[in-house]
């Protein structure tokens, strides 16, 4: 394996990014060092964000370092198709990290093809005593505002009473932007301090949306099902007619079942956005033979 450079991670809330708090979001800290890389190619090889990395022109000592810890070469001799991409915690701009977490190398992710869930690089760097960023939390479909919260719950490897870390990243294995990329998307604390100025592994319990329960009683597999197979008898199917199928699912949704949404949820504030994206992943699970 040659070097390759680690994802750009976009901030929340762009086109890069739209869609990614539907499903299940796993909510990890983001630590303030150098970003990092290890592979396994005739022996342990390292690279910084940009490049490979050598002896003689290292990044901060990292290489020098990683040859000196045994554990990364017993990883990679039984997994040397697995890559590691960390933070190697060394100054930077924050300051305020426990004397003891410095000069180490934190897991952030693990890739293969793609970049593998948690829970099964969690085991991979268990079995070998690898430290690895554990999540915060995981919380299904959050809003904006419920991941903003979690920013105050960042305090890993803080000095206790300095305040929290500069951000968090926020990761839905399943999900793939509209330019068909799998991709991370993080908030920058100092981004959302005056925006949002009011506002072990847990499951938040989030309340649930209005967005959710329509989901749940509307767009059910008979609705989706139905639609298909009326633009399929009428037109024929194909792959190209899938934004037809989103579209027409999403109308019929809105002007069929608006007076009985209503009704059933007395009056409920709805984004329409958040909603279509929502059932656009319905539709996902329903039919995953189309797509």
């Amino acid at each position: 394996m040659e070097f390759r450079k680690y994802q750009h991670i976009e901030r929340l809330e762009t086109d890069e990014t739209l869609g990614i708090q539907i499903g299940l979001c796993y909510v990890f800290p983001k630590i303030d060092g150098t970003n990092s890389t290890l592979w396994w190619n005739d022996g342990l090889q390292a690279g910084s964000r940009n490049r490979h990395l050598t002896i003689d022109y290292d990044n901060q000592g990292f290489l020098e370092w990683a040859k000196e810890q045994e554990q990364f070469e017993q990883f990679f001799k039984k997994y040397p198709e697995l890559r590691l991409y960390g933070e190697w915690l060394v100054p930077h701009t924050l300051r305020t990290y426990e004397e003891t977490a410095w000069q180490k190398f934190y897991v952030f992710d693990v890739y293969h093809d793609n970049y593998l869930p948690y829970e099964t690089y969690k085991k991979y760097l268990d079995e070998f005593g690898i430290e690895y960023i554990p999540p915060i939390c995981r919380i299904k479909n959050p809003t904006t505002e419920r991941l903003i919260k979690q920013l105050e719950k960042n305090g890993y490897l803080i000095q206790d009473g300095h305040g929290v870390g500069e951000g968090i990243v926020i990761k839905n294995y399943e999900y793939q932007n509209k330019f068909g990329r799998q991709i991370w998307a993080k908030i920058v604390k100092n981004d959302f301090k005056a925006k949002h100025s009011h506002t072990q592994v847990t499951d938040v319990k989030e309340t649930i949306s209005a967005e959710d329960r329509i989901i749940e009683k509307f767009v059910t597999p008979a609705f989706v099902e139905k639609e298909f197979t009326k633009i399929k008898n009428e037109q024929g199917w194909s792959s190209k007619k899938i934004p037809m199928l989103f579209g027409v699912l999403f109308h019929t949704l809105i002007t069929e079942e608006a007076w009985n949404i209503v009704k059933t949820l007395k009056y409920p504030t709805v984004n329409f956005r958040r909603l279509e994206q929502m059932m656009i992943m319905k539709i996902k699970q329903v039919k995953p033979e189309l797509f």
